[in-house]
């Protein structure tokens, strides 16, 4: 469409479009000037109807205006412009989610538990990161990787989903948690490389020590966010199940390693959260997500289709017909 996305390179040029309206009155008050009068008593022996041309010589000096006003518009330089846009990200973040799904993750302190709580926020958070790669690792008495580092973010969403508690054999080995994550991560070509690990316990199991993984996390300068997920004091954990199979809970005491996930947050210069409620989870994974941005440069493309050759031919076509008719049919009529 010719219209569609118009400007004008020289829009200053328009402004002379003002002149036409003069142009137009200067043409009848001379046109009004050079008509021959006669004063006589009464005009009605003179009256003749006018001839087809002699009424159609005003056409002339319209096709004249016309041509002027396309040439004006020319000027302008009228020209449809279309913008294409591409991105370009130059600074790729890899992550890699460790969760710990214990038992204890089934803790009702948050709501409904743990586990589901931290399901959902982590979900959101992968939606709100589309130009990075995420995999995730789950553990508990050992660790296995749920899903390798991947762009594609429905696999990694619908991964998050399938996560349920009793996948492998209960415990809680952070130091397998996190080795699992390092191991993901440590061929990694990204520019910066992250870990989310959460837990809500003290390590109790695995081969691999939290100290020394954390080293290695911080020779391979993969930066490392803890998470400690559960209220203060006292909260329902599952203890057994009933006749049912239905988990049955007992108030118990939350305790959560805390000095070990300061300690791992602050040599690998990530940062160290508390999750006691559902909002603060929400409110940390969003504060995670706006330490590590990833910067997108977007280019646009401008295309020029140039429009002012449709006015000059315009312009060139009428004031032909203008000298033709002038130098035929309107002849005997100038």
């Amino acid at each position: 469409m010719i219209w569609k996305n118009l400007e004008f390179e020289n829009p200053a040029f328009l402004w002379a479009l003002l002149l036409l309206p003069f142009l137009v009155f200067w043409f009848f008050y001379t046109h009004q000037r050079n008509t021959a009068t006669l004063q006589v008593g009464t005009t009605k022996g003179f009256e003749l109807k006018k001839s087809l041309p002699a009424q159609l010589k005003p056409l002339l000096y319209t096709f004249r205006i016309v041509a002027i006003g396309a040439l004006i518009i020319a000027l302008a330089r009228p020209r449809n412009v279309s913008i294409s846009k591409k991105t370009k990200t130059n600074k790729g973040i890899d992550i890699v989610m460790a969760i710990d799904v214990s038992g204890s993750m089934l803790a009702k302190d948050l709501r409904p538990n743990r586990l589901e709580a931290l399901k959902k926020v982590a979900e959101n958070f992968v939606k709100e990161r589309p130009n990075d790669r995420i995999g995730i690792v789950v553990y508990a008495g050992e660790s296995y990787t749920q899903t390798p580092i991947t762009s594609d973010k429905s696999i990694v969403a619908s991964s998050l989903r399938a996560i349920e508690y009793g996948q492998i054999e209960d415990g809680t080995a952070i130091g397998m948690g996190l080795g699992s994550a390092i191991n993901r991560l440590k061929d990694s070509k990204a520019k910066s490389k992250v870990i989310i690990l959460l837990t809500d316990g003290v390590n109790t199991a695995g081969f691999i020590d939290p100290k020394t993984a954390t080293e290695l996390a911080k020779e391979l300068k993969i930066k490392v966010y803890t998470i400690a997920i559960g209220t203060n004091g006292m909260a329902p954990f599952p203890y057994a199940k009933d006749r049912r199979g239905n988990l049955m809970f007992r108030k118990q005491k939350v305790e959560i390693d805390e000095e070990l996930l300061k300690h791992i947050a602050t040599e690998t210069e990530g940062k160290y959260f508390r999750a006691t409620d559902n909002v603060k989870l929400k409110a940390i994974y969003n504060e995670i997500n706006k330490l590590e941005k990833t910067k997108i440069e977007e280019f646009k493309y401008y295309n020029y289709q140039e429009q002012y050759r449709g006015f000059v031919f315009l312009a060139i076509a009428l004031l032909l017909v203008e000298f033709v008719l002038k130098n035929t049919v309107f002849r005997s009529f100038i």
